[in-house]
């Protein structure tokens, strides 16, 4: 037996319902604040990735799906979202067209990681990037929005961290002052943090590594060494995420994976999940659309994992389902009927009720295990001497009220059933 690839996994229907709620939720609240979907290939180039999210970082070193097509170009199944809006922008002048470009996504995402709960290799994000404008407006609404759809979801444990890593000039200042305090430890330090203190430094705080960690505990933060225009714009979405009910907390250890980062950081974590807690993630990147060959602009955005999500979701019983049913199941008592019975599900299938009936030429008792096992509201009986006398029982399996409808009034059928 072929299996699926270890990492993936296949989304069933009876699971179907909760990512339907998921996506419409997301649907509905990033078109409430304006946001245009965007959907692109998922798979691009390799440099993009390189270029876009940094040579040193685990996903791009460690993470990628990476192979050579027939015309030996490189190419990489996408491991983010973000990179791919951009060169969808500077590509086809988005720019241009308008000075600011709200845009948001679904799709699906590759990383070749080690599979756990929470973490796959194919797996879905849902996320939001906002291009044209420096304003922390901006960086605020984008986690409004990603914290609204969360608490929509009916989800309570979480907590939104934020922080600022400053523009590129002050992060250098800050890095040389990092190094320096670790300098003298550098040896006590994991393997995976000594190889960050050469590569990237800021990204040893990402260490779950408890001794690096009290290493770090006395560490200089980067918070306390942002140039004033950061501090001010980490003030505004401070102050509008207060006025706006959203509770925060500024971590000041929080630097995200990705290098093209400024300023504004932050992430929604779950106590719900175990260690996959993080379930968005996001900030301001202004140099990321000129790194990538476009004219400098600036951009906000943020990614939120939905497997994830959906794992919280059902930790937590937060998702009310939709009682799965279907309107109306057409049991035939004569097996010759099959063609009249066909005729009629098209008949009410056109009049937007959910029909069904059945194709295996089973006995009336097991058709109407099978109306029961689909919840329909309503069994349709044709055949023995009623059909004859030109008539259909309607039974309504709630209250198991039946009455008799000629054969050719099927709008009194779709009347009941929709009244």
């Amino acid at each position: 037996m072929i299996k699926a690839i270890t990492g993936t996994k296949d989304i069933l229907p009876p699971e179907m319902p909760k990512w339907k709620i998921l996506e419409s939720i997301v649907n509905d609240v990033f078109t409430g604040f304006n946001y245009k979907e965007i959907r692109t290939p998922i798979f691009e180039e390799t440099s993009l990735f390189a270029r876009g999210i940094g040579e040193e970082t685990d996903i791009v070193g460690k993470e990628m799906y990476t192979f050579i097509d027939r015309s030996q170009t490189s190419l990489t199944l996408k491991p983010e979202m973000t990179a791919s809006v951009v060169r969808a922008f500077n590509e086809h002048s988005l720019g241009k067209q308008q000075p600011l470009n709200k845009l948001f996504y679904i799709s699906p995402m590759f990383r070749q990681e080690r599979p756990q709960a929470g973490r796959q290799r194919q797996f879905h994000q849902f996320g939001g990037e906002a291009i044209g404008s420096a304003s922390p407006l901006l960086d605020a609404e984008l986690i409004i929005i990603a914290y609204d759809i969360l608490k929509l979801l009916g989800l309570k444990d979480l907590t939104v961290k934020i922080n600022s890593l400053g523009i590129p000039a002050s992060r250098e200042n800050y890095k040389k002052l990092l190094k320096d305090y670790l300098k003298d430890s550098k040896h006590l330090l994991s393997e995976d943090s000594r190889k960050r203190f050469d590569q990237n430094i800021l990204r040893v705080f990402d260490s779950k590594v408890e001794s690096d960690q009290e290493i770090l505990k006395n560490s200089p933060l980067m918070i306390d060494y942002i140039d004033d225009e950061s501090k001010n714009d980490f003030g505004v979405v401070k102050t509008i995420l207060t006025n706006s009910k959203i509770p925060f907390e500024v971590d000041a250890k929080l630097v995200r994976g990705l290098d093209y980062y400024t300023k504004t950081t932050f992430e929604i974590v779950s106590g719900k999940v175990g260690s996959q807690s993080a379930l968005c993630g996001g900030g301001r990147y202004d140099l990321l659309v000129e790194q990538l060959g476009g004219a400098p602009t600036p951009g906000v955005g943020f990614a939120a994992g939905m497997e994830r999500i959906l794992l919280a979701c059902e930790n937590e019983n937060s998702l009310n389902l939709p009682k799965e049913e279907i309107d109306l199941y057409i049991i035939k008592l004569d097996k010759e009927l099959s063609s009249k019975v066909f005729e009629l599900s098209l008949s009410f299938r056109k009049n937007n009720l959910i029909v069904d009936f059945d194709y295996l030429d089973r006995s009336v008792k097991a058709q109407m295990r099978e109306a029961n096992k689909l919840n329909s509201r309503f069994v349709l009986f044709i055949g023995g001497d009623e059909y004859k006398s030109e008539k259909l029982n309607l039974k309504n399996m709630s209250t198991g009220e039946q009455q008799l409808i000629e054969l050719n009034d099927y709008h009194r059928v779709i009347e009941i059933i929709k009244k």
